[in-house]
């Protein structure tokens, strides 16, 4: 069974635009996990966004918590390329999980995503994994593009504006033209 590690920004977005349980959908047998970096930061959105709260809630989203000596050697070298300033603690322990457990990163902050590859680590950006559903026959084009244009409602960076996602996907060659409706 596939594990997943999500980072704190598909996870939020996605219960601010009220698409969680499609989240819940693409993980399906596998297991979602997040370190309780990821915990913390989503707990500080909490106290004012319900959804997010609601999210922490649920039972199918496991948290871990780094301990064993490789986890901390791999947060501890990840770190030193990523984190500053109190910023990309989440990240860098998705990173350092994904790394030992063996599992996948589900992230799309930049410097996370390179830093990863560097490595050798497993790693999906949020939008691959929604294009990797339409493949499987999980998730229609347009509802992918629906959910795009939500996402980027709640303010998440993606690297198109509201209604290009589709202008994108035949750009990045996701999707041939035949295989649109």
């Amino acid at each position: 069974m596939e594990t997943l590690v999500f980072d704190t920004s598909p996870l939020a977005h996605f219960a601010r635009a009220g698409w969680l349980g499609v989240l819940k959908a693409l993980v399906g047998s596998h297991r979602a996990v997040i370190p309780v970096q990821v915990v913390a930061e989503l707990r500080k959105a909490a106290g004012h966004e319900p959804a997010i709260a609601a999210m922490l809630e649920e039972n199918w989203i496991e948290r871990h918590e780094l301990t064993s000596v490789a986890e901390l050697r791999s947060f501890a070298g990840f770190a030193a390329n990523l984190m500053g300033a109190g910023r990309n603690e989440g990240e860098t322990a998705v990173l350092a999980v994904a790394a030992t457990m063996p599992a996948t990163a589900v992230i799309d902050d930049s410097a996370a995503y390179k830093a990863a590859q560097r490595a050798g680590v497993s790693c999906i950006r949020t939008l691959a994994l929604l294009c990797k559903a339409v493949h499987q026959g999980l998730l229609t084009t347009m509802l992918v593009s629906e959910i795009a244009d939500d996402l980027i409602a709640t303010e998440y960076r993606l690297p198109f504006g509201p209604g290009e996602f589709v202008t994108w996907a035949v750009a990045e060659d996701l999707f041939p033209l035949s295989d649109l409706p």
